[in-house]
């Protein structure tokens, strides 16, 4: 069977399988960010590993962004428990090399379609408020994500955790 994949922008192909080498590889890429520590980058990789192990049961659903057959970015999301179509985004993370080339910003256009089309209304990503995460903020900013909630102090003391949302589709009225 073919691998579904998608290209959505020059150079670069999305894929949407889990491979048994995705966790090496999203372990290197989230190391190579320079943003996340150990705990949290073994938390990036068991989520992966979860999807291997469970499939789509797992919850996690995953979008590779690969060049010249290498992993070059990559986010999860899936659908939040008790929720009528609402979706997280768990991980986003684009090679340190490839930042700046809009990898990052087509990756979450994909995950938006994704979430659509499993009926999502809405999508959801958390971030620090640490001030390494300016840029990151900034970037959800400008993908049309809205600041809807900052709880101070919540990931530690001076470290707080921002939350974004986009509505990605209305349902209809009854």
């Amino acid at each position: 069977m073919t691998t579904p994949t998608r290209t959505v922008h020059p150079g670069v192909t999305m894929r949407y399988d889990v491979r048994s080498t995705d966790p090496d590889a999203i372990r290197r890429l989230v190391e190579s960010t320079g943003f996340f520590s150990t705990v949290e980058v073994d938390v990036a990789v068991e989520l992966a590993d979860e999807r291997l192990r469970l499939g789509d049961p797992s919850g996690y659903h995953f979008v590779f962004a690969e060049s010249d057959g290498a992993v070059v970015g990559y986010a999860c999301y899936g659908p939040i428990a008790l929720t009528l179509g609402s979706f997280d985004l768990y991980w986003m993370a684009v090679d340190r090399w490839s930042q700046g080339h809009g990898v990052g910003r087509s990756l979450l256009a994909e995950v938006e379609r994704q979430v659509q089309d499993r009926g999502g209304r809405q999508l959801y990503i958390e971030t620090s408020s640490r001030p390494q995460y300016a840029p990151t903020r900034a970037f959800y900013e400008r993908c049309e994500f809205d600041g809807v909630a900052t709880l101070k102090d919540f990931y530690a003391p001076g470290d707080g955790k921002v939350v974004f949302q986009k509505v990605t589709s209305i349902p209809a009225r009854p």
